[in-house]
């Protein structure tokens, strides 16, 4: 199992809503990790609304096409 994790930032409500609908076009599970070791699942807006986005999040899948749909918010560190 290779789980792939792609650094963003969400800067807008409009940013995680989007985020989320796209998430919710894949089967496969994706993580959303914060600082402070919170996790949440992308497809959970509850589980999103509840972590700081002030700082990048770490996506984590074990689907390669998902991070492809991710380069507006792909952040280097």
């Amino acid at each position: 199992m290779i789980f792939l994790v792609t650094k963003i930032k969400l800067n807008s409500a409009e940013d995680l809503r989007e985020f989320m609908n796209l998430a919710w076009l894949f089967e496969d599970d994706i993580g959303v990790h914060a600082k402070g070791g919170k996790i949440a699942d992308a497809k959970s807006i509850l589980g999103l609304i509840a972590l700081d986005y002030n700082e990048p999040v770490s996506v984590v899948t074990e689907n390669s096409k998902f991070p492809l749909k991710l380069k507006k918010w792909i952040v280097e560190e």
